[in-house]
């Protein structure tokens, strides 16, 4: 084949692919404008979203007070007896600041009562069950083991639990307890005090302007 044979060969080629190319580009331009036109954050947009903390809260709330109520049930002195055999400092002093801590933090998280402040104690009894208890068996809470006559057979559960106790607290944090929760209703209550504050001016105020005037 002679150079110029070669050379319109290769001209042809290359606008062949440059058709491709400007057929691919057109087609994933359209299919990327299709997929935007779908409603996929229809329900973030949607008045349902500001619900979305709502079971957050019950979870957190119920699971750290059914803890603390079944603490209590085993008896007084049952959990500073685990907690002293784990090796826990002051254990009698530290079992019932955890069940205080479960029962009454469960209790603010789940009527949205000072969320940001009940979510430290919280947080460092997870952790501390972290360090002191769950670690060694990994992260898996549920490890089916065997299922035998008498049922399911589950080994020591890991921290998985406790990390996604610690998530939907930071969630509540951060995003705020939403509706139905008392920190929203103290909130709304000063800001109605603020323009009642601001528009009438105090006793000594007014007498105030009045030696000026």
């Amino acid at each position: 084949m002679s150079p110029a044979g070669t050379d319109q060969c290769l001209a042809g080629s290359s606008t062949l692919w440059k058709r491709l190319g400007m057929k691919t580009m057109s087609y994933i331009r359209g299919r990327s404008l299709m997929w935007r036109d779908l409603p996929i954050d229809l329900i973030s947009r949607s008045p349902i979203a500001r619900w979305a903390p709502i079971p957050l809260r019950l979870i957190v709330g119920y699971g750290f007070m059914e803890h603390g109520f079944a603490k209590l049930a085993r008896g007084l002195d049952a959990f500073p007896a685990i907690l002293q055999a784990l090796g826990v400092p002051l254990p009698h002093l530290m079992g019932w600041l955890t069940i205080l801590v479960e029962i009454f933090g469960g209790l603010a998280v789940l009527l949205g009562a000072l969320v940001p402040l009940a979510s430290i104690p919280m947080a460092a009894v997870l952790l501390v069950a972290i360090l002191t208890v769950h670690l060694p068996y990994g992260f898996s809470s549920i490890k089916l083991q065997a299922v035998t006559a008498a049922g399911a057979q589950f080994g020591p559960p890991g921290f998985e639990t406790d990390l996604l106790y610690l998530a939907c607290l930071a969630a509540l944090v951060l995003g705020g307890p939403g509706p139905l929760a008392i920190d929203g209703l103290l909130a709304k209550r000063r800001e109605r005090m603020r323009p009642s504050s601001h528009s009438e001016p105090s006793a000594g105020s007014r007498r105030a302007k009045e030696l000026i005037d």
